[in-house]
C-alpha cells in the first residue's frame, strides 16, 4: 500500500490545537455567512469529541456498470456508496 496522505493525531495533540481560521479577513472579504462570533457563547468545555466507528472490510461484488459509475464520481466513491446503502437502510427501517 502507498504511503498514506493522512496525519493522525492523539488526543491531547487534537485538544492543543488552535482555531486558524482568519474571521477578520473573512468579514473583510465578505465571505463570512454565518452569526458574527459575538453573537453566542460556545461552552468548550462540555464539548463531546465523537470518534468514528471502524468500518468493517467486507468483499462485496457490484455488477460493473455501478462500480464505473461510483469510481467516475471521484475520490472517496466508497464512502459514497456506504452512504447510498445507509440512506436505503434507515428508509427501511423508518417505513
Amino acid at each position: 500500500m502507498s504511503e498514506s496522505s493522512y496525519k493522525t493525531y492523539t488526543l491531547d495533540e487534537i485538544q492543543q490545537m488552535t482555531d486558524q481560521t482568519d474571521l477578520d479577513r473573512l468579514r473583510r472579504e465578505g465571505e463570512f455567512e454565518g452569526e458574527d462570533e459575538d453573537d453566542f457563547e460556545i461552552d468548550w468545555d462540555s464539548a463531546v469529541l465523537v470518534l468514528p466507528q471502524a468500518k468493517k472490510a467486507i468483499s462485496l461484488r457490484v455488477d460493473p456498470d455501478v462500480l464505473d459509475f461510483f469510481r467516475a464520481e471521484g475520490k472517496g466513491y466508497q464512502t459514497r456508496m456506504n452512504a447510498v446503502l445507509r440512506a436505503y437502510m434507515q428508509a427501511r427501517k423508518a417505513g
